[in-house]
């Protein structure tokens, strides 16, 4: 692939299931890494303080560093896999009462069942949940239900099961939206550099997309959370993400720029999206770590 150079504002503006496959992570870990590098920025003070009580030793003070926990622990809790992804018939549209179950059935077990129910472990003070797991688990499924392709098509495992060439290289299709768009970003706008692409999407934030950035967070839900409205934006991006895309499929430069700037803004929702949930929660409501 020739290399490119472009202004950075223009590559912003132009600009997984859990995995089903044992290789595939959702967006990646850069992916939520900026999902929740973003979400700290919009922290009020009250939640900032109250999240940083929850993180365990080990993040260091950073919401950021915890975010792909939930994928590191997915063996460990084989029973939080459906909880990262809520596929759909491929009508382009969530149901919840439809979609969120896993294989066995069970209601609620998917990623905007997960959200819900860990929003209320973290607003209940007598939440038998561990806050700290309850936090991580939060961050990490909005992350997730901003991913296209986990609310992807059943009948292919969210894309999973759709193997393509990106570029040169071999891939899958959810593999594509959860690590290859972001990596060739990058690598070829910023410099391999996460905080210079993170800068970028909050640039747009107050930019570009400055008329939409309340409408994002904005959630007149008293009783649950908006999870419902995110996975049903994901399920129609999904549909446009399938287009044209068949078995053996090279994606090249046309892909490419048509999927970057939706996975860009994903993650600035994303980022939004999960502060406005913990600036929510911890508004009046005190949760001391375990």
């Amino acid at each position: 692939m020739a290399a490119r150079v472009l202004p950075l504002l223009l590559v912003v503006v132009v600009a997984a299931a859990m995995a089903r496959a044992p290789t595939a992570h959702a967006w990646g870990k850069e992916g939520h890494y900026m999902v929740c590098k973003i979400a700290e920025g919009f922290l009020t003070k009250e939640a900032a303080t109250a999240v940083k009580e929850l993180l365990p030793g080990w993040a260091g003070g950073e919401l950021a560093e915890t975010c792909s926990w939930a994928d590191t622990e997915r063996f460990r809790y084989r029973w939080s896999s459906p909880l990262h992804f809520a596929d759909t018939p491929g009508d382009c549209q969530f149901n919840y009462a439809r979609d969120c179950h896993n294989t066995n059935g069970e209601k609620d077990m998917c990623v905007v069942g997960a959200i819900n129910n860990y929003t209320n472990a973290l607003e209940d003070s007598s939440s038998p949940y561990d806050p700290t797991e309850s936090l991580m688990f939060l961050a990490h499924f909005v992350g997730d239900v901003h991913q296209p392709l986990h609310c992807g098509h059943v009948k292919d495992l969210g894309g999973n099961t759709i193997i393509v060439h990106w570029y040169t290289r071999k891939s899958n299709l959810h593999h594509v939206w959860d690590v290859n768009v972001i990596e060739t970003a990058l690598k070829e706008f910023y410099n391999e550099d996460v905080s210079t692409m993170i800068k970028a999407i909050k640039m747009n934030i107050t930019d570009e997309w400055s008329n939409e950035e309340k409408q994002w967070e904005t959630c007149r839900s008293r009783t649950k959370t908006c999870a419902d409205k995110y996975a049903e934006e994901s399920a129609k991006l999904a549909c446009k993400a399938y287009e044209g895309v068949e078995q053996e499929s090279t994606l090249e430069d046309d892909y490419f720029f048509a999927a970057l700037p939706v996975v860009q803004k994903r993650i600035a929702q994303g980022g939004v999206r999960l502060a406005a949930i913990l600036n929510r929660i911890f508004s009046g409501n005190k949760v001391q770590s375990s």
